[in-house]
Parts: C-alpha cells; structure tokens; sequence
C-alpha cells in the first residue's frame, strides 16, 4: 500500500525579498497621491482661510448660513446673518470667504 502514496517535501522556504514588498510599496503610493496629499493641501488651504478671516468679509459657514463678519477673535468670529442678528460661530466653520456685495444681495 505504501507505493500509492507519494511522498510530499517541503519547498524550501524563501526569505522575504524586496520584491515581495513592490505591490504594497505601489498600493501606499497610490493612495498617498490619490488620498492624503490632496486631504492635506485642502486641509492648509482651510487653515489659510480662517486664519485670514477679518472684519467686512463675507462668508459662508459649512452649515450654509450667509452672513458678514462683525467680530473676529481666537477662536471665535461674530457673523451678522441679517438685520439685528448676530451670531457667534468658531472660525473653522466657516467654509468660503464669498466676493464682497454677495451678503448685500441675498
């Protein structure tokens, strides 16, 4: 019974190579160039954005509100939303500075 039974060796095992590494390598790539570097310059385009907020700009919050900025502090930037209502709202929510004359026309 012994000769239908083949015997089975071991392969030799392979010590990782550098080749084995170059799809995960080309994947981190990928994603680097797709994802995080464009997440990033968005991200210092915000930072931008908020720390060149000033009294008269005219902006619009990432919850949609239209208003002109009345005060502007550390953290925080008073934002007039119409005639006799003020907000106050953290700086980093605002999303666009709009063209001056846009808050006059709505």
């Amino acid at each position: 019974m012994d000769f239908l039974i083949s015997n089975a060796y071991a392969q030799g095992a392979q010590t990782g190579s550098l080749l084995d590494l170059w799809p995960m390598l080309a994947i981190f790539v990928i994603f680097y160039f797709l994802l995080i570097r464009p997440q990033q310059k968005k991200q210092k385009a915000h930072t931008a954005l908020v720390s060149a907020l000033n009294v008269g700009d005219e902006v619009i919050t990432s919850g949609g509100m239209l208003g002109k900025i009345t005060g502007v502090s550390e953290h925080y930037a008073i934002v007039k939303i119409s005639e006799g209502t003020e907000v106050k709202i953290q700086k980093t929510s605002v999303a666009q500075v709009v063209p001056k004359g846009t808050y006059d026309e709505a």
